[in-house]
């Protein structure tokens, strides 16, 4: 049995089963071994039927004493039969499974588990799950029980089946990628210990064991990988040292504002990576309204003025115009060319841009992804810029990269990243982080009501607008859907304001599933004050920079991540005005509500985004996945940080000593590494 085989070489797997696993992402033997509890029930005490709580599951051992009888109430068909233990007697009650009644024979002792009702004056015990005893011991139900994330029409006696099955196939087969001196090094169980206890613990200590091996395992593979990669860009990209130039300091005093503290730390950091031989790759980390452009703004001067050209890459068209006109201005009188490619630019411009790209006459191109089309040829690219890189993914960022030969890369985000976050999604670069907001910014008043608050709410929109602000509206929906009825749609939404509320004012819709050209039209119309209030989805949590914009609703607020809602309170308060945030929610959750909480009580992103992975989990923080790297199965970034850092540690060691893990005894190492990631670009690395 081989780990790649298709679970239909199991006993009992037909095509139905397959399709039920299927849905929760179970294809392979290997798949089903990893598909690890949510939790566990201890089963372990076995109570006395007078000791039983109602409403609650229950173990008892008790011996049938009547035979099992079939009845019928109304559609229903029940199967119905009396047990005992030496304290007292219930009844066992089967509902829609008739062939239950040849299952027990008067006489047999039996575990059962399950809940106890008292139903029509007489205590039952429903639909338990059981097992015969033979000479009055338990083997299986008196266990600690694992209990599995599956779907509602896959019982999780047939999972626990087929994973035992699975596991007493499979374990022969597995090596352990780990060396047994490297196990011995960080105290960890063997690969077989660690499986079979993670799914049937003998103990609570054996469990503890497993898991601690499982999260080692999992977190250590992922370190390793990208502790390969970024070697592996190390030694790619010699040979491009850039050095301030003479015209640097005039370049700042020509710039309208003074660097912040932060500017000047990260500034400094990144001019390091430019006069290196090797190519930097770096992350600058910056709240909303930090001062990243102006870092980007400052590195590529450096770049272009040493003979290169430059590229900065952005999410939307509103966007990469927003950089592009502020680059043209502040490299104006510097005799630096800069051009704008975008999916909006003419057939005849696109023409000229790229010959010009191609002869090197334009220094610095600013577009969306139309930069990494085939035809686009920057020949001396020294510095890559992207901006907002979770966007784009690894792939389109490395093919930016890959149009020149090695230059330096600064990816920008204003998501915060917790480090423990950052050091998983981003470990192959360097991280600056600009934890400081220019002088002048007044923090955004954020309050969290309900909906009863609407009337009061509107009111305050009205008088804002009425003083010459604007105003956004957040929605979590596009079209109205009868299921979720109670969320606010963009497009209904916008129709009830314009009719019942704002009638006297302009309105713009935004959404995801508009063209970028009508998208680009609002936001447009929108940043020069034609539209009065924009109604949108979380589009704009990246793009426009309407300064003019003072008030952020956001509707439905229980649905958006926290590092969202802090970026979507991050499009006001970027003007001279006070600004405000109102999050409407009508959530009696306790998390929702301490979640909230913490946006009332805190601007500082990166409090905010822990607090955020620490409520929520790792599982989905940004909404894409990251690097092509799989998702994890049992490590939490969170709770398993000191495990990080510990694996982390051993990755850095072992990269040490075997540099592309040739040692005889690192092979299992290599080829689990090879299988852990997309492969391609570890395959070059290694």
């Amino acid at each position: 049995m081989f780990l790649t085989d298709s679970i239909m070489e199991l006993k009992g797997v037909g095509e139905q089963t397959i399709k039920k696993f299927n849905k929760i992402g179970i294809e392979t033997i290997e798949d089903l071994v990893e598909h690890y509890p949510r939790e566990y029930e201890d089963r372990r005490q076995i109570a006395k039927i007078s000791e039983t709580v109602m409403d609650e599951d229950n173990n008892i051992v008790a011996t049938v004493t009547s035979k099992p009888e079939i009845m019928k109430k109304g559609y229903k068909i029940i199967v119905k039969f009396r047990v005992k233990d030496e304290t007292g007697s219930i009844y066992i009650v089967f509902y829609g499974q008739p062939y239950m009644k040849n299952n027990f024979v008067v006489g047999d002792t039996y575990n059962f588990y399950g809940k106890i009702r008292r139903q029509y004056g007489r205590i039952e015990m429903e639909s338990p799950e059981y097992e015969k005893l033979e000479q009055g011991t338990s083997q299986k139900t008196a266990k600690i029980i694992p209990i599995y994330p599956t779907t509602q029409k896959l019982s999780q006696k047939v999972i626990r089946q087929l994973i035992e099955q699975a596991l007493s196939l499979a374990l022969p087969e597995i090596e352990d990628p780990l060396p047994e001196d490297f196990r011995t090094k960080y105290d960890l169980k063997s690969k077989n210990f660690a499986l079979t206890n993670i799914h049937f613990p003998s103990q609570d200590e054996a469990f503890f064991e497993a898991r601690k091996r499982l999260v080692f395992e999992e977190l250590f593979f992922l370190q390793l990988s990208l502790f390969v990669l970024k070697s592996d860009f190390l030694a790619r990209t010699k040979g491009r040292s850039k050095k301030l130039p003479e015209s640097f300091k005039d370049f700042l005093a020509g710039l309208p504002f003074e660097f912040t503290g932060a500017q000047k730390r990260v500034m400094n950091e990144i001019a390091k990576d430019l006069k290196s031989e090797y190519a930097g790759n770096r992350l600058v980390q910056g709240d909303v309204g930090s001062g990243k452009t102006v870092i980007a703004a400052a590195s590529l001067f450096i770049a272009i003025k040493n003979g290169y050209q430059g590229a900065l890459m952005a999410p939307t068209e509103v966007l990469a115009k927003q950089h592009f006109e502020f680059l043209e201005q502040v490299f104006n009188q510097f005799d630096i060319k800069v051009a704008l490619l975008t999916g909006s630019t003419t057939a005849k411009e696109k023409r000229g841009i790229l010959a010009e790209l191609a002869t090197g006459e334009i220094d610095l191109v600013v577009g969306t992804h139309a930069l990494i089309e085939d035809n686009v040829e920057i020949p001396k690219l020294g510095l890559v810029i992207t901006d907002e890189q979770h966007r784009f993914g690894v792939r389109q960022r490395l093919k930016l990269s890959e149009k020149g030969e090695t230059p330096d890369v600064i990816v920008m985000t204003a998501t915060p990243i917790p480090r423990t976050l950052a050091l998983i999604l981003y470990g192959d670069m360097d991280i600056s982080i600009i934890d400081e907001l220019p002088p002048g910014r007044q923090p955004i008043k954020t309050n969290a009501v309900d909906s009863s608050y609407h009337a009061r709410i509107y009111q305050f929109i009205d008088k804002h607008i009425r003083e010459g602000r604007q105003c956004y509206i957040i929605c979590p929906m596009v079209e109205e859907n009868e299921k979720q009825s109670e969320l606010k749609s963009v497009t209904e939404y916008a129709a009830y304001l314009k009719e019942q509320v704002f009638p006297h004012f302009e309105i713009g819709i935004l959404h995801g599933k508009m063209k970028p050209k009508e998208k680009n039209k609002v936001m447009e119309a929108f940043a020069k004050g034609e539209i009065h209030i924009l109604v949108s989805t979380t589009v704009v949590e990246v793009g426009v920079n309407v300064p003019n914009a003072t008030v952020m609703m956001i509707e439905n607020a229980e649905r958006f991540g926290l590092a969202q809602l802090h970026q979507l309170r991050g499009r006001v308060g970027r003007g001279k005005h006070q600004s405000y945030c109102v999050l409407v929610s009508d959530s009696k959750n306790k998390v929702t509500k301490k979640r909230l909480k913490i946006m009332e009580e805190s601007t500082d992103g990166f409090v905010i985004a822990d607090t955020d992975l620490k409520l929520r989990g790792p599982g989905d923080f940004f909404g894409t996945k990251q690097h092509g790297l799989p998702e994890m199965k049992i490590a939490n970034l969170y709770t398993d940080a000191k495990v990080l850092k510990v694996a982390q540690q051993a990755a850095s060691e072992l990269l040490r000593q075997d540099p592309d893990l040739s040692h005889p005894l690192h092979q299992g190492l290599k080829e689990k590494l090879l299988d852990y990631t997309d492969g391609e670009q570890m395959h070059k690395a290694l």
